[in-house]
């Protein structure tokens, strides 16, 4: 792997919008998304990439490899610690932004409870605006399988909100 070129490091630059949206929807979290998008960008600066490879695609996919070591990481932790935080509060609903929460709230839930393969491919065609060929070549997986993943995700949406 080699150094950045400036027009690597220019795309990059360019991508860092979107890559933040990908972190905030794959992690749910923005403290999460904040060390997951500086993770990724130490990562690509570190370690470089293939002259000819697109740096923002690159970005995306050492994005979700970085997420997924975390979650490993975390299941392995939580397999230890033997400790379970339930915390169910009562949303107070009082205004028209109260219900539009709520309504977020329910669809983000939603989309949490779809497999990481699902959620991944979802959001990247669906809040990111990728193709399907893009986000096949950025997860390195068949087109075929991130339009059936896409397919079922939605699927699967429609059926938890209704």
């Amino acid at each position: 792997m080699s150094q950045l070129t400036a027009n690597q490091k220019a795309v990059l630059m360019n991508e860092l919008t979107g890559l933040k949206r990908f972190c905030t929807s794959l992690t749910s979290d923005g403290h999460d998304a904040d060390d997951l998008l500086q993770l990724t960008v130490e990562r690509v600066l570190e370690r470089g990439m293939p002259e000819d490879a697109h740096a923002g695609k690159w970005a995306y996919r050492v994005c979700r490899n970085l997420w997924l070591d975390e979650l490993r990481a975390r299941e392995v932790r939580s397999r230890f610690a033997k400790t379970e935080a339930a915390s169910n509060s009562d949303l107070g609903v009082s205004d028209a932004g109260g219900l539009e929460r709520l309504e977020f709230e329910r669809v983000d839930q939603a989309i949490n409870t779809l497999s990481e393969e699902q959620r991944t491919v979802l959001l990247l065609v669906a809040v990111e605006g990728r193709s399907y060929a893009e986000v096949a070549e950025v997860l390195d997986i068949p087109i075929g399988t991130v339009m059936s993943r896409v397919a079922r995700a939605r699927r699967s949406l429609a059926e938890k909100i209704a």
